[in-house]
Formats: structure tokens, sequence, C-alpha cells
């Protein structure tokens, strides 16, 4: 127990050293993400995507890490999508950035860290009452590539090569559209 307290630790410290070195706990250029004119933070979320696959794909050939596929709800993924996505939109920072930003003291990471957790609290709140509404009735079950495909190495593999490409495509396309 206390091993994984230190691992999640530094595991939080080493993604928030990585993740301000980016650039991601800065809402301007979060903004200028979104806006396509700069490329490095969509480039580093899909890196860490494709990188995460990996290593969970490879922790759990080793036995060493189990992976729990929730089910996909149709309706509370996409309530939760618009909800998460307006709040970047407002804000400027998702829930990791605004951690790391709140903790290089940006005043207004910590205006958006206390919405957002306000918001869980009414989440919280409400939980009995939206699970039947939303989740129960639009559950698909667990849903991965793997299961679509039926092969966990072809699964990964298109994972890799999607995102590579989807990668390549930013670097060149956002890089074009940004410069002119």
């Amino acid at each position: 127990m206390i091993n994984d307290i230190w691992l999640g630790l530094f595991s939080g410290i080493a993604f928030g050293f990585v993740i301000q070195r980016i650039g991601a706990t800065n809402a301007d250029k979060m903004a200028r993400a979104h806006l396509m004119m700069e490329s490095d933070i969509p480039k580093f979320m899909l890196m860490a995507v494709i990188l995460s696959a990996v290593g969970l794909t490879g922790l759990g050939l080793t036995g060493i890490g189990i992976t729990r596929v929730l089910p996909l709800s149709f309706g509370a993924t996409s309530l939760a999508g618009c909800l998460f996505g307006i709040g970047w939109g407002l804000c400027g920072y998702c829930p990791g950035t605004t951690w790391a930003a709140a903790g290089e003291g940006r005043m207004d990471a910590i205006f958006a860290l206390i919405g957002g957790l306000v918001g869980a609290a009414v989440f919280a709140h409400l939980h009995d009452l939206l699970i039947p509404l939303l989740y129960d009735s639009t559950n698909l079950g667990p849903l991965t590539i793997n299961s679509l495909v039926g092969n966990s190495y072809l699964a990964l593999l298109l994972l890799v090569v999607c995102l590579g490409v989807m990668i390549w495509i930013i670097d060149h396309v956002w890089g074009r559209y940004s410069n002119g």
C-alpha cells in the first residue's frame, strides 16, 4: 500500500513536470492548440496515449498489470464529453493540467480547480439519480479495439498506426495552417 502511494506520487510529479515542460499548463498555449495554431500539445497527448497503450500491453503480458475495462455508456459519455469540452473551453485547462497549473500558482487555474471540485461534488450528490437515466439506459458493455478485432497485438498495432498518422497529420497540416 505504501509503495503504491509513493509510485502514485512519483508518477504524478513526473507527469506534472512533463506537461509543464510541453506548455500544457499555459491556458494561452492550450487555446492556440485548440485554434490549430500550435501542434505541440495535441502531438504530445497522442504520443502519451501510444506510450500508455504499449506500456499497459507490456504490463499485461508480464502479468504485472491488470486492466479493467468499464462498460461504455453512450449517454453518460456524451454528456460527460460535452461538459468536459465546455469546461476546457471556458478555463483553458483539462483536469490534469488544472492541477499542474494551480501548482505553478496560476490564479486562473486555481479558480478552474475550485469549479471542477464543485462540479464533482454536484455529480456525487446527483449520482443515484443520473446513473439510471444516463448510464444504464445506454450501456453498451465493455468495448475495446481488442474486442472489435479479436487480437490484442493487432489492436495495439492499429492504435499505434492510427495515432501515429494523426500525429503526422497534425504536424504537417497544423504547421502549414498556423504559418499562414
